[in-house]
């Protein structure tokens, strides 16, 4: 038996030893927190869509605290957004699967790719999330449409109008839908990603990259 966190414990198997065996991540934030679910790039991986390897595990819960550094990984607790938790939609866009015989809840595609533009740092940055989103085997648009009346910012109309735009034979995006995420697009250009400077205007969504 190793422990992994205070009264958290996790069977070693056969032929490892403490030292070297690593629990599933997964496993302990689900055990740490059962009301747990999983977002950003942990979602990706969970969708299949990862497009690489990230030791960094992301959770909305009730109840945050501080992350939680394993042997190789950390497990970071959110609080869910200000946004979704005032209008009581905190479950908007989430899916259920498995991992290793456990029920885990988890983000589905469409509030992955929003929650990744409001935050790229936790899905490993806006090229990761891009590369990831981009294997998506479908995106439901109604769905899409509201989560971002939920959220209820123009950059992440301008974002979502932007990345369907690029894929939009991919997600059968008509031109109808394109036209009413262009109309909630800032009236000034804004950069997607706070704090950054230069990048290139995409003249129709006001989005600066």
């Amino acid at each position: 038996v190793k422990r992994v966190a205070r009264m958290v414990y996790a069977m070693v198997p056969f032929g490892c030893t403490p030292q070297t065996f690593e629990p599933d991540p997964l496993l302990v934030a689900t055990a740490l927190r059962p009301d747990g679910i999983f977002s950003h790039h942990t979602a990706l991986e969970l969708l299949g869509a990862g497009h690489s390897l990230w030791k960094e595990y992301t959770l909305y819960c009730d109840d945050p605290g501080p992350a939680l550094a394993l042997d190789q990984q950390r497990l970071h607790f959110l609080a869910h957004p200000t946004a979704l938790r005032r209008r009581r939609l905190t479950r908007l866009g989430l899916r259920q699967g498995e991992r290793q015989g456990r029920e885990v809840e988890f983000t589905g595609p469409e509030r992955t790719l929003v929650d990744g533009f409001r935050q790229p740092r936790w899905v490993g940055g806006l090229e990761e999330l891009l590369n990831s989103a981009a294997g998506f085997g479908v995106l439901d648009l109604d769905l899409l449409q509201r989560l971002l009346t939920a959220y209820g910012q123009q950059i992440l109309w301008a974002a979502a109008g932007w990345f369907l735009e690029h894929h939009q034979a991919s997600f059968s995006v008509p031109g109808k839908y394109l036209g009413r995420l262009e109309r909630k697009r800032p009236s000034q250009p804004r950069y997607l990603e706070r704090g950054t400077r230069g990048g290139r205007l995409i003249p129709r969504w006001n989005l600066i990259l």
